[in-house]
């Protein structure tokens, strides 16, 4: 048996540590696409109100622009939301509940991303067709992102670990 050391006690603790540091850096590497998409798609959101032909539309069309915009804008504070968690946890030895509330607030920021993707193409196509194939279409696209999103990771969880699911030890 090894002879433990003073050292080990501090090396133990700092490992928990250092691995949630891993782990922060990797989500921070994977949300920033998803943050800018949201930023442009929310900024693109914006400036339509300024745009001649906004008054033009129907007040179905504006009902689900005013919530078109507020899901970007609730998307887009979620996916930011893990850097002010982290500038508030910083320095307080809290990295691995900053990681597992920081991934919560991504996997909650896609989901509304996805939902606001999906209301953009109704809006969009509703107001460039007039057709209800709008819905159509968005709900094509909606499932698709759930089929890559959501059911494709899962299948590779599934297989990578043999067929058992649940977190991994």
């Amino acid at each position: 048996m090894r002879e433990r050391t003073m050292g080990d006690s501090d090396d133990e603790k700092r490992e928990p540590e250092e691995k949630a540091d891993r782990k922060w850096t990797e989500m921070l590497q994977e949300v920033r696409v998803a943050q800018t998409g949201a930023q442009i798609l929310f900024g693109f959101l914006i400036s339509v109100v300024f745009t001649p032909r906004f008054t033009q539309i129907s007040p179905a069309e504006r009902a689900l622009y005013d919530i078109t915009v507020v899901l970007g804008a609730t998307a887009t504070g979620t996916l930011i939301a893990p850097v002010a968690f982290h500038r508030f946890l910083a320095g307080h030895q809290m990295m691995p509940e900053l990681v597992r509330y920081g991934a919560k607030l991504i996997i909650l920021g896609l989901v509304l991303l996805g939902i606001t993707v999906g209301a953009v193409l109704v809006l969009l196509l509703h107001v460039a067709t007039h057709s209800p194939v709008a819905w159509v279409v968005a709900g094509t696209v909606m499932l698709w992102f759930a089929v890559c999103w959501l059911l494709f990771p899962w299948i590779a969880l599934r297989r990578g670990r043999g067929g058992k699911l649940g977190p991994s030890t």
